[in-house]
């Protein structure tokens, strides 16, 4: 019996490990169906230089902590050629805050002046292999993962912050620079996924 659990978890772990993306490793899901104030998919809302995709939620503190450092970048993207989406993966019967209609709500209240998304089928979560919300993904012009991680090294105090890890990702990328720091670990609260 012991074994049969220990069999099941390491095969969980090693999908959950292959899931995740990498740097180098294209946008996936780019077709699936996004709820928004209209529908919409990763494929709409590229930009001409680059992608950001951030995955996060309307309750975790992280994400709450984060938001407004999230919409000044996601809200500056689009005015430099970088398209930009927040997506909220989380299941609203494990998280009722977390519904289409909150995510819409918040989205307003918070300033977002590009998409913030419900991931109904949280196929695109999956297929990112998001874990934590925030995470931060940045695509370059052809799509491939160029940053992927935290926000930043100080979720509770924007004015502690000593590295800006998405923010020099994206000036680098605009700047057509190699980004120094390629990964980091996001954290945050664990996404909620159905079960």
């Amino acid at each position: 019996m012991k074994l049969k659990v220990l069999i099941a978890l390491f095969a969980a772990c090693a999908l959950s490990a292959q899931a995740a993306l990498k740097i180098g490793d294209k946008m996936p899901a780019t077709d699936v169906k996004l709820k928004g104030e209209k529908e919409t998919s990763l494929a709409r809302l590229t930009g001409e230089k680059g992608t950001l995709v951030i995955v996060t939620c309307n309750h975790c503190p992280y994400a709450v902590a984060w938001e407004g450092r999230i919409v000044k970048l996601g809200n500056a993207c689009s005015k430099k050629g970088v398209g930009a989406v927040a997506i909220n993966a989380n299941d609203p019967g494990i998280v009722p805050g977390d519904s289409w209609e909150k995510t819409m709500e918040r989205a307003k209240s918070a300033g977002f002046q590009f998409p913030y998304v419900v991931d109904e089928t949280q196929a695109v979560a999956k297929a990112l292999g998001a874990a934590k919300t925030p995470e931060c993904y940045l695509f370059d012009k052809a799509g491939k993962l160029v940053y992927h991680g935290a926000v930043d090294d100080n979720h509770k105090d924007a004015g502690k912050v000593e590295n800006h890890y998405l923010r020099d990702a994206l000036d680098a990328l605009l700047a057509g620079k190699e980004i120094a720091v390629k990964e980091t670990k996001a954290m945050g609260c664990g996404v909620k996924y159905r079960k």
